[in-house]
Parts: C-alpha cells; structure tokens; sequence
C-alpha cells in the first residue's frame, strides 16, 4: 500500500484505503427533470469502481441520524416542520428544493452517513472516507431547507467532531458557496470554514469581506471567483490565502464539501475546473489533515453525469495513487488579479475596517 495519502504519512497498515459510506441514492427523493436526482449517487459509485481498489475498499451502510445528532446544527421546530411534510405526503419548499413522502428519512441517512464515516474513521477501519449520500447539504440552514439540500451533512459531522473536542476544517470546493454551512459555524471558532465558489452565483453569499462572528473572527475564509475561473486560479488562492489560515487554525479533522459541479461541463454553473483540478485540489486538501483517517469527502453538487463520475474518480485516485485523470490541469482564465483584491477585503474586515 503506497505511503503519504493523507497528511504525507505512511499508511496505517490496514487493508483499507478507501470507505465508502452508502450510497445513499434516495430513490424515493427525486422528481422528473430536476438535475439533483438518484443517478448522481450512481455516478460516483461509478468514479469509485474506476480505481478498481479491489480489498483496499469496504462499502459500508449508513444509518438515520438520530434527533439529537441533528439538532447540534438544526431547530428542533424545523425537524419537526420537514418530518411532517414528508409524513404528509411531501410537497415544495421553494423553487428549487421539495420533499416526498420518502424525503425526510433519505435525508436523515444522508446525515448519518458523515457520522458512519467519523466513527469507522476513529476506529482505525480506513485511511480516509466517501459519503455518497443525497440530497446534498451545505446549502441548509438551521432553520430552512434550501438549494437542493434538505439536512446539513457535513456540518451535522463537524459539530459532533468539535463536541469530541476536535478542530475541526471544512473545505468547500462546490461552485456554489455553502452559505447553510457558513451560517452554522459563523460563531464557532472550533471549525474554520473555507470556501471556493463562483461569484456571481447563487445564492449570493460569500463575499470575501465574511470572516466569521466576533467569536470566531477568522474561522470563514471565503474565495469568490469569476465565471470562466480555471484550476491555476484556484491552486494559487490555496496557496496565498487558505493555507496560511490552515496553518494557524491547526486542524485535527479535514472534511471536504466535495461538490464537482466547478467542472467546465456542469449545466449549473461556469467554472471552467478540469479532473486534473479536483486532483490537485484533493492533494492540497489531504495535506491539511494531520495524520491518516483524518479526511472525510462528502459528495455535494455536480450535474453533469459523465464529468461526475471522471472528477470523483480523478479526486480519490490523487489520494489513494489510482492514476492520472482523465483531464489535464486548466490554466489561462480570469481572476487570478482578484485575489489580490479578496486578500485585502479580508484584511480589512479582520482588522475592523469593513
């Protein structure tokens, strides 16, 4: 088993090198047409099966999230509000996001999963984790679903790592930034939240001058990018502006709000990200965890079925040496002389100056 997958230290010695958690496929939550449907869990069991991992990975179930594992992030009025409107028969809760009679325990699974993933993570069972798991979460409030997401995955995972006394690092690299996830941290300076995003772009959060609550002053990082941003803009924004912040917060756990919808091919948005990128990218990232078993991936957006499934299996081959991807490393668009500028509104409102 090659050494230095996850935070450049050798491998633990196990057989496993990959979890997979689910899928989570939520068959009984989806509606004709809409782009967040069951095949998207499909596809990145597909990127899985690329690797051909053979021992080296263990699917394992998910299990529902119990209430008090949700209300860490979530109004108990709202679980009961989204429960009942599943038990109801379902129903819309805004242009974008609905529920079904199945919705509500899909997406009580969908959080479970992240929490299968930390515990067989912190029983030694794996190097690093995948929840494939939908709906997707970041976009979920406290006390709202919205943008496709129903419960708030990854946060439900971190909070229950930072009661553990962890800190606790969240990247995401979504083309849409992950304002639910922003918000449920915003005064907790035991989870630093980092976020790469398209501006503009819905749902219009994530301004550079967002730092976090007085609390937490520093602990949300956010990177808006220009439509047309490739993977150079991106790798150099790690480099100057998240990881000094990494750095300083220490990190003890790194979850990754893995949404691929950034790609060049996704109908939803207009980044123009190669595999290559998600590759570079999940290197970085992986070099933030302080040691193997540190490093859950959660599946957010990407619509494009084909460029899903390349960029899933393009991110966990960087991570577990399953090959090059598919595409090479994109180069050449715009903003890359704005982040001198984010650099400098993050400063000010650092220091108080708005």
């Amino acid at each position: 088993m090659p050494a230095g997958r996850t935070g450049g230290t050798a491998s633990t010695g196990g057989t496993v090198v990959l979890m997979v958690v689910g899928p989570v496929t939520g068959e009984g939550h989806s509606r004709p047409g809409h782009p967040e449907r069951p095949a998207r869990a499909a596809a990145a069991m597909e990127g899985v099966a690329d690797l051909h991992l053979g021992d080296e990975l263990v699917v394992v179930p998910s299990r529902p999230a119990e209430r008090h594992e949700l209300a860490r992030v979530h109004d108990g009025w709202h679980l009961d509000d989204l429960a009942r409107l599943s038990q109801e028969g379902g129903g819309s809760i805004d242009g974008d996001t609905y529920a079904t009679p199945e919705s509500w325990e899909i997406a009580t699974r969908a959080a479970g999963a992240g929490l299968v993933a930390v515990d067989g993570l912190r029983a030694g069972r794996a190097d690093l984790a995948l929840v494939v798991a939908r709906p997707p979460g970041h976009h979920a409030l406290a006390d709202r679903s919205m943008g496709f997401c129903l419960l708030n995955n990854v946060a439900v995972a971190a909070a229950a790592l930072a009661d553990l006394g962890e800190r606790v690092l969240i990247v995401d690299w979504d083309v849409h930034h992950g304002n639910g996830t922003e918000a449920l941290f915003w005064d907790d300076p035991r989870v630093l939240y980092v976020s790469t995003h398209q501006w503009p772009c819905y749902p219009g959060t994530g301004r550079a001058g967002d730092v976090g609550g007085e609390p937490a002053l520093g602990a949300t990082l956010n990177v808006p990018l220009p439509p047309g941003a490739t993977g150079d803009v991106v790798r150099r924004a790690f480099d100057r502006l998240v990881s000094p912040a990494v750095e300083a917060f220490g990190p003890t756990w790194v979850l990754i709000s893995a949404g691929f919808d950034a790609h060049r091919a996704d109908p939803l948005a207009d980044l123009a990200l190669t595999t290559g990128d998600f590759a570079d990218l999940a290197r970085v990232v992986a070099g933030y965890a302080p040691a193997p078993g540190r490093l859950v991936l959660f599946l957010e957006g990407g619509y494009d079925l084909g460029a899903l499934r390349a960029s899933v299996a393009a991110t966990l081959g960087a991570l577990v040496d399953g090959g090059e991807p598919v595409e090479a490393s994109s180069s050449g668009g715009p903003g890359m002389d704005q982040l001198d500028q984010i650099a400098v509104r993050r400063g000010r409102a650092l220091n108080g100056a708005g």
